[in-house]
């Protein structure tokens, strides 16, 4: 079997407010005329990359679906707007959601398509479903919350279950106001090790995808994070009062939630999603955390496929 066609391409999205022109960075693995729906993959962060993701292309090697991955804007192979830094009025919900509609709309398939969201992604991909744009049909919301309430608090209960010099550390780092030590990235690293990514190393993909965070941190430290505070359990940034709990009934895409049994993302907190989407299923993976694209591979397209391909 041949691989996959890939193309790679760029398009103007406009942002007058960033002061110079903006381009969203794509890559499409598959043919886009091929007649079968095509799938757009909604990266987490915000902050991160399309590379951690980069497991699904097993949606086109595996089920023929042509797959739609890019960098949001802020980092990765689309513009940077350091100089935005810390400007939390210009990094917004609205930003996304606009960068959004311009990519599906330049790609010609908004008559047509599916959506998948992972972490910030299926948070993202949840307000874009809530519009009830007319070509989505199928939405995957991966290891998301329904507001960073319940988000926090998930955090904070899996954060007890850590050994008790960890919480110490965690504790002392937080009260003394030194997150930014490298005591406090090692003690949050021993929480992603159960929560995050539980694979042994983890996968190039996701090291990659850390790198970019570090190369350029805008939207991490934008707020002292955007979406989060210095860690996963520590909401201090613009996005600490987020919820879709009161908005998700509106969604009319078919949806699939999907997170799991170790996932920052517990069931709590996707609950909300379950209890008020109209057409939704659920799947939790046994033996995976925020990664079950990479922990279970083969079980996460498999779920995912089947019911991307429902009618």
């Amino acid at each position: 079997m041949s691989p996959p066609r890939v193309t790679e391409g760029e398009v103007n999205f406009s942002v007058p407010s960033a002061g110079k022109p903006c381009k969203t960075w794509y890559k499409v693995v598959g043919n886009l005329k091929s007649g079968i729906r095509p799938l757009v993959l909604l990266h987490g962060g915000p902050g991160f990359t399309h590379n951690y993701l980069l497991s699904m292309i097993d949606y086109t090697s595996l089920y023929d679906i042509p797959t739609i991955f890019y960098d949001q804007i802020g980092n990765g192979r689309s513009t940077h707007l350091q100089e935005k830094k810390g400007d939390t009025s210009f990094w917004t919900v609205e930003l996304f959601l606009a960068e959004l509609d311009n990519l599906v709309a330049h790609l010609g398939i908004q008559e047509n398509y599916d959506i998948l969201g992972q972490s910030w992604g299926g948070m993202l991909g949840a307000c874009h479903a809530i519009r009830q744009p007319k070509g989505l049909n199928h939405l995957v919301i991966a290891d998301s919350p329904a507001s960073m309430k319940l988000w926090l608090d998930a955090q904070n209960l899996l954060r007890t279950r850590l050994p008790k010099d960890v919480q110490d550390t965690l504790a002392k780092h937080e009260k003394d106001g030194t997150t930014d030590s490298k005591e406090y990235e090692d003690a949050v690293y021993v929480f992603y090790q159960r929560h995050l990514c539980m694979l042994d190393p983890w996968p190039q993909e996701l090291l990659d995808g850390m790198n970019w965070l570090k190369e350029d941190d805008t939207l991490t430290m934008t707020d002292k994070r955007f979406r989060n505070g210095p860690s996963e359990f520590h909401v201090i940034g613009s996005l600490k009062a987020w919820t879709v709990i009161d908005e998700v009934h509106k969604i009319k895409a078919s949806t699939l939630l999907i997170n799991g049994r170790y996932d920052e993302a517990q069931d709590s907190c996707v609950a909300p999603f379950f209890e008020n989407i109209p057409k939704v299923k659920w799947a939790s993976l046994a033996e995976s955390s925020h990664s079950p694209h990479w922990e279970e591979r083969e079980r996460f397209i498999q779920v995912s496929a089947d019911f991307l391909k429902s009618s």
